[in-house]
C-alpha cells in the first residue's frame, strides 16, 4: 500500500493529499472509459477520488468503489456543483448522490463562481456555447449560503470552492458562516499562484491543484527532468512532491497504471530543488484560458479575478 501523505482541513477532517482526477471527455461514450483506470488507482493505493457533476463520472466512481470492496469510510470522495445548477443546490446534490449511489460526499465544491440558467438538457456544461445563459442571481455568496445548509444534513462532510481568486474569496468571506475547507484551482510550477496560496493559508483554506503536473510544459522542462533524475523518479512525482511540500494537495489524472503508482512515490525535495521549481513560475495557465469570445464559461478574466 502506498504511503500517501495527508492534509488537515479547517474542519479537522484528514484528506489524502494526492487524489485521482476523474474528468474525461464531453461525449457520453467516453464517460464509462474511466472505470478501468479508477480500479487500477485504487489498487495502487489511491484513497481520494475527485469527480464532478459536470464530468459525468459520478456514476462510474460509485460503481468502481462498490466493485472494489473497499469500505466507503476508507475513501475520500469529492464532487462539485456545476454552474448551471447554482439555482438548485440541494436538488443537484441529490442528483449527484443518486448518480453515485453514495449516502454522502466527503467534500462538495462549488465548481465555478459563475451562475448559469438551469438547463436539464445540458449534458456537458463546459462545452463552448453561443449563449452562456448567465444569471446575476443567485450570486456565488448566495449559493454558498445554500451549500452551508447541506453540512447540517450530513450528506456532505465538508464544503469548498473551485476556481476562486483572492478577489472572489474576499467577497465570499464577507457573508460566509463557514470558511471554505478547500479551493481547487489550476496550479503547477509555471502557475504557482503564490498570492492565492498565501491568502488561503492565512484563512485556513487548503489549495488543491488540478492539472498539477503541468502537462508536457513542466514534465519536459530540463530543470524538472534534472531533479527527477537526481531522485530516481520521473518528472510528475517531482511536481507532486513540490505541491505537498508547499502545503497543498493535488488531484492528478492518469489512466496509466504504472504512472499512477509513480505518482504516489514522492521524493523528498531539498531546499535547492524547491528553489529551482519555484523559479519556474510564469503565471501561465495551461488548462483554463479564454475561448473565442474572450471569456471562460461566459465570465471575463476580470470577473474571475485572474
Amino acid at each position: 500500500m502506498a504511503n500517501v501523505p495527508n492534509v488537515m482541513l479547517n474542519t479537522d477532517a484528514v484528506m489524502p493529499a494526492i487524489g485521482l482526477g476523474t474528468s474525461v471527455g464531453n461525449e457520453p461514450h467516453e464517460w464509462p472509459q474511466c472505470k478501468p483506470w479508477i480500479h487500477s488507482a485504487l489498487q495502487a493505493g489511491y484513497r481520494h477520488l475527485d469527480t464532478a457533476y459536470g464530468y459525468n463520472t459520478e456514476q462510474y466512481v460509485g460503481e468502481v468503489v462498490r466493485e472494489s470492496g473497499i469500505p466507503r469510510d476508507e475513501l475520500w470522495i469529492t464532487t462539485k456543483l456545476p454552474p448551471h445548477h447554482m439555482t438548485r443546490v440541494a436538488a443537484s446534490l441529490e442528483e449527484s448522490l443518486n448518480r453515485s449511489g453514495f449516502d454522502y460526499f466527503d467534500l462538495y465544491l462549488m465548481h465555478w463562481p459563475i451562475t448559469r440558467r438551469y438547463d436539464p438538457k445540458l449534458v456537458s456544461p463546459f462545452l463552448p456555447q453561443k449563449d452562456w445563459n448567465l444569471l446575476e442571481r443567485p450570486t456565488f455568496s448566495e449559493v454558498w449560503a445554500e451549500m452551508e445548509k447541506l453540512v447540517e444534513t450530513g450528506k456532505v462532510k465538508n464544503i469548498g470552492v473551485s476556481n476562486f481568486s483572492v478577489k472572489n474569496l474576499e467577497i465570499l468571506l464577507k457573508t460566509a458562516k463557514i470558511v471554505p475547507a478547500v479551493n481547487q484551482v489550476e496550479l503547477h510550477p509555471v502557475l504557482a499562484q503564490n498570492d492565492l496560496l498565501a491568502y488561503c493559508k492565512e484563512k485556513g483554506i487548503i489549495l488543491t491543484a488540478y492539472s498539477p503536473t503541468g502537462y508536457a510544459e513542466v514534465r519536459e522542462n530540463p530543470e524538472v527532468k534534472k531533479i527527477a533524475k537526481k531522485h530516481g523518479v520521473s518528472s510528475p512525482p517531482v511536481t507532486l512532491a513540490w505541491h505537498v511540500q508547499r502545503g497543498t494537495s493535488a488531484v492528478p489524472k492518469s489512466a496509466n497504471a504504472e504512472r499512477q503508482k509513480e505518482n504516489l512515490n514522492l521524493p523528498k525535495l531539498d531546499e535547492e530543488d524547491m528553489k529551482i521549481l519555484n523559479s519556474l513560475d510564469q503565471g501561465k495557465r495551461l488548462c483554463d484560458y479564454p475561448g473565442d469570445d474572450g471569456t471562460i464559461l461566459g465570465w471575463t478574466l476580470e470577473q474571475l479575478g485572474w
